[in-house]
């Protein structure tokens, strides 16, 4: 691991802090629930909101394709309806996918999930879908009222992760390899840190999953909305 802007954390693929807060914990999700949430993406990319490339406030066009549980995102605030894709309501964020959040608090930071396991409630999901090529840029996750954790799942293509501070997009950053079925949790001190996705790696996927090719992940946060 490098905390300075260089290298790639590779190995050992085991449960590392990479930075207060922030635990990446290899390999967490088993091949069937997977498959699982595969399926329930595909479901929910079918509506009532669509799947969509967000379109930023400037005019860019994000090369990922999104879409959202519990409340709508888009840049820079949340809804409860998708005015920037076709005005409808979005889906609930299922009990079951809470539940799923719960238990990855515990598997990053123990048993008592840091204080906020049964006390953490997310009410939102973004699922971001990354083709070929697709990237995100540095940013900080930061419309939320709530400085609760963010739990994200990978699943499909590995991707180079780059998490770094809470002041600039620049160094220090770390960059973590994201495998299908990899869990990282950002709470704490590293709540705000910026982080992005350089990078997808063709071709590293188990086809087991159910995704041909791509990334999916899926981040789950509380709003702090009422």
């Amino acid at each position: 691991m490098t905390g300075g802007g260089g290298g790639l954390f590779r190995l050992p693929r085991e449960r590392a802090e990479v930075a207060p807060g922030a635990v990446h914990v290899p390999e967490w999700l088993p091949m069937e629930r997977q498959r699982e949430l595969v399926e329930a993406c595909r479901e929910w990319a079918r509506g009532p909101v669509p799947m969509r490339h967000t379109v930023l406030p400037g005019g860019g066009v994000m090369s990922v394709r999104t879409v959202c549980l519990g409340w709508h995102w888009q840049p820079y605030r949340y809804t409860r309806t998708a005015g920037d894709v076709n005005g409808a309501r979005v889906a609930a964020l299922p009990d079951w996918l809470a539940d799923l959040g719960r238990a990855a608090l515990v598997a990053a930071y123990g048993d008592d999930g840091a204080g906020y396991d049964g006390g953490y409630a997310p009410d939102t999901a973004l699922v971001n879908f990354y083709e070929p090529g697709a990237r995100m840029g540095m940013h900080q996750d930061k419309e939320e009222r709530s400085g609760a954790p963010v739990v994200s799942l990978s699943i499909g293509d590995s991707c180079v992760f780059r998490f770094g501070n809470t002041e600039t997009r620049g160094r220090p950053y770390t960059d973590v390899e994201l495998a299908s079925g990899d869990l990282f949790v950002f709470g704490g001190a590293s709540r705000f840190a910026h982080h992005g996705v350089p990078k997808i790696i063709p071709g590293t996927a188990d086809p087991a999953v159910g995704l041909t090719s791509g990334r999916l992940n899926i981040t789950l946060r509380e709003t702090g909305l009422s």
